[in-house]
């Protein structure tokens, strides 16, 4: 049970949070739609439930004190979780959303064609999708689960294995004309890697009999810019398949040297062991597992 009164009461949260942000307790009133006298009391009400003061007070305005800036960091994101609680009930209010923080290369091309079918079997749950591209702690944010590249190593989820990566070394053709004659000469050409897998060309170099390697790259934080930029004539990119498969093609992208390699990760649904598992996730979980 939550101590009752170490709970300030809504409007007190809302004055103070609007007071740090605007920097005066007039501007706050507006915005609120209060007078400066009501902003006043709800300030007052909270110093005293506090038992602290927030505030330096001149003859002018009121400042808050570091521990009251600190404070207000701390609820203004169970505001936003408040708030953002809200518009899911607003979006959904027969109840049954499943917020989902997803990759986007792979929600892009993996996951969003299938959505559709899942909609049509699970009409009752409305799926709303975010990006995020590492780990989080679930217990700070509203996502009921994410989607994951790497290993088993997200500390306190559970784990749902969606599908293995295969990547391949690829080019513009009027960058490379054709393939490479071996795997190392890469290294005479300009490389491009993702920012969180820097070890990827190394990896690849020592699947084709060349250990001990880790060139250096032009880094992207996402696959669809790298692409772009492999297409656009920048260096050879180390790419899922998954991703390229139209650019193949069509000829926008060839193979640089050798087949497809399997790559050091997978992807995975993952959804906080702690959490009780509503209905939308159970669903949703449920029907991955049997999606190709």
């Amino acid at each position: 049970m939550i101590p009752r009164r170490y709970l300030p009461t809504l409007p007190s949260l809302l004055a103070l949070e609007a007071l740090d942000r605007l920097g005066t307790a007039s501007a706050a009133a507006e915005e609120l739609a209060l007078t400066q006298g009501a902003v006043s009391r709800q300030l007052q009400v909270l110093e005293a439930q506090l038992g602290i003061p927030l505030f330096t007070r001149d003859a002018r305005r009121l400042t808050l004190t570091p521990a009251a800036r600190d404070f207000v960091a701390e609820a203004r994101k169970a505001l936003k979780m408040i708030t953002d609680a809200s518009l899911t009930l607003r979006a959904n209010p027969q109840g049954g959303a499943l917020n989902l923080a997803i990759l986007p290369a792979f929600g892009m091309h993996w996951l969003a064609p299938r959505l559709a079918r899942f909609a049509q079997a699970h009409p009752e749950v409305t799926v709303n999708l975010s990006t995020r591209l590492r780990p989080f702690d679930f217990a700070e944010t509203q996502f009921d689960a994410a989607i994951h590249y790497g290993r088993q190593d997200w500390p306190g989820v559970s784990f749902l294995k969606l599908m293995d990566e295969d990547i391949i070394a690829v080019a513009a053709p009027r960058f490379l004309a054709a393939p490479l004659p071996r795997a190392e000469a890469i290294l005479d050409h300009p490389l491009l890697q993702l920012d969180s897998r820097t070890g990827d060309w190394g990896r690849w170099l020592a699947h084709h009999g060349q250990p001990g390697l880790r060139p250096p790259a032009m880094l992207f934080d996402q696959y669809a810019t790298m692409a772009q930029a492999a297409i656009h004539g920048l260096g050879l990119a180390l790419l899922p398949t998954f991703l390229i498969q139209a650019d193949l093609a069509a000829g926008r992208l060839i193979p640089a040297y050798g087949p497809p390699v399997r790559a050091l990760g997978a992807y995975y649904l993952v959804w906080p062991e702690a959490r009780p598992e509503r209905a939308p996730l159970a669903s949703f979980r449920q029907w991955l597992a049997q999606t190709p």
